[in-house]
């Protein structure tokens, strides 16, 4: 997506192709640009959305403990890396302070939240969004050019 991009658009739009992956339809949308139609005019529609969440393991307070204080040391690390480059200071030792202090910050923090949940989301796991079908859409002034092009593919 492009800096400054809006959903709204006030033409209508039709439906040429319709493609189960994204990889397709972005495919189809390059065959478009290749044989020179106007790109600007498409668009790619994901449609029939879900939210997956995919469980990666259990969960249990030293785990909790564990991935919090890496996420905080990485965080303390590059805060210290920052302030390291702008700083008189030799980086080093200001990355290694942030690390650890971040290590401890995040370890506390990450604990206290999971024991706060009292046993409520005892798992990890990680999510997307995921679509049924991907519409290529085109503005209906130029949809009929659109399909016979993508019909010589």
């Amino acid at each position: 997506m492009q800096p400054g991009f809006s959903i709204q658009n006030p033409k209508s739009r039709r439906v040429i192709a319709t493609y189960k992956t994204y990889l397709e339809a972005q495919k189809a949308v390059d065959f478009l640009s290749d044989k020179g139609f106007i790109v600007e005019r498409v668009a790619i529609v994901a449609e029939e959305l879900r939210f997956v969440e995919q469980i990666t393991g259990r969960l249990d307070s030293g785990k909790a403990a564990l991935s919090g204080g890496l996420r905080g040391g990485f965080v303390g690390a590059m805060i210290g890396l920052a302030l390291g480059l702008i700083s008189p200071t030799p980086t080093l030792p200001l990355v290694t302070q942030g690390a650890l202090f971040g290590l401890v910050i995040g370890s506390i923090t990450s604990f206290l939240g999971y024991s706060l949940m009292g046993g409520k989301r005892d798992f990890s796991s990680t999510g997307a969004m995921q679509a049924g079908r991907y519409d290529v859409q085109v503005d209906d002034e130029v949809a009929e050019e659109a399909s016979r092009v993508l019909a010589t593919i």
